[in-house]
């Protein structure tokens, strides 16, 4: 092959992977489009019918006129004003919520004082079947003593829910869950989390109410973590969490399954604390989070991490300790890093 040959099917190589690729990126957009669409507010019959044209409209721009330039040129304009739309949707904290996040949390600070209203603590039932109750409790910043961490699994081992535990000197702790905001007969759909579909909501809780719903009475696989994190990070990451729950309260926002979610939140809060932190796909594909704090030394290395996560399983402990008022010191006695960490 001569070398102007050569050069000629190099090219010829280089302009079909870059059609293809731009194909392809033109497809992923008319898919995600389509699925803003099919998830939108919009009444489900005429939901369907946008739905449906947007999606015809789009494989006969992408297929039997993709070669023509006015027909990429209709598909763009389309993909745009959906995009429009879909960033321009607006949340909001006047919808008819399920019980069980109807009321949100705020605090209010004064000097070392930190009172948080609106600490949720249900009484459970069943998991559908309970009575919701609230409480303030003031908190002195200066007896913040740890933080902790949960990782609770509920189906594939690849994507976990996880909350962060704050204790102070008495055995008191706040525990935070940050999740979706859902409507009465709404559920939680993995796809649906990708599109505006649930508000966000930081839950201040007490553990024997987000733990105890997890480990008792859903059967979800509870793991409890003791953090190595200085105290002065700890207040910093506590303060963070209040900061962006008063923020909710006054201007909502969109939970997002990819982008502000219950772990890549998390990092939010402490990243600005810990500038050595690197982002890392454990974050993404949070179910090996606690793989990640392991490597990263924020957790008690002394065990090999499979016989840490072992002993960080707490669900017998919180089913025999049930709704007894210890319940936040029983379901940590034994845990490894358990000397004077709260207990």
């Amino acid at each position: 092959m001569g070398k102007g040959n050569k050069n000629g099917f190099v090219t010829g190589v280089l302009k079909g992977f870059g059609r293809t690729s731009l194909w392809l990126c033109f497809l992923v957009m008319a898919g995600w489009a389509t699925l803003a669409i099919c998830y939108s507010d919009v009444p489900r019959s005429l939901r369907y019918f946008v739905t449906g044209l947007f999606a015809a409209g789009s494989l006969a721009a992408l297929t039997v006129g993709y070669r023509r330039l006015t027909a990429k040129l209709v598909f763009l304009a389309g993909f745009a004003a959906v995009l429009a739309w879909w960033l321009l949707a607006p949340p909001s904290n006047e919808r008819h919520w399920q019980p069980d996040v109807a009321l949100l949390p705020f605090a209010e600070t004064d000097g070392g004082l930190v009172t948080i209203h609106n600490i949720r603590d249900i009484d459970y039932l069943s998991e559908t079947d309970y009575t919701v109750r609230y409480y303030d409790r003031t908190f002195e910043l200066a007896k913040m003593r740890s933080v902790d961490l949960f990782v609770v699994y509920w189906g594939s081992p690849f994507i976990a829910h996880t909350m962060l535990s704050f204790g102070f000197e008495g055995g008191e702790y706040v525990c935070f869950s940050i999740e979706t905001r859902k409507e009465v007969g709404e559920e939680y759909s993995a796809v649906k989390g990708f599109f505006k579909q649930y508000e966000l909501i930081y839950i201040a809780g007490d553990e024997r109410d987000l733990v105890r719903l997890r480990t008792n009475y859903r059967g979800e696989e509870v793991y409890l973590y003791r953090l190595r994190a200085s105290v002065d990070l700890a207040r910093e990451v506590f303060l963070d969490y209040l900061r962006t729950m008063n923020s909710l309260k006054e201007k909502p926002e969109w939970y997002n399954a990819l982008t502000s979610n219950c772990t890549t939140n998390i990092r939010g809060h402490t990243a600005p604390y810990n500038p050595g932190a690197r982002f890392d796909w454990r974050i993404i594909i949070n179910g090996y989070v606690d793989r990640l704090v392991y490597d990263r030394g924020v957790v008690d290395r002394s065990l090999p991490f499979e016989e840490l996560k072992k002993r960080s399983l707490i669900n017998e402990k919180a089913r025999k300790a049930g709704n007894n008022p210890a319940f936040s010191r029983l379901i940590r006695k034994g845990l490894p890093v358990d000397d004077g960490h709260g207990n």
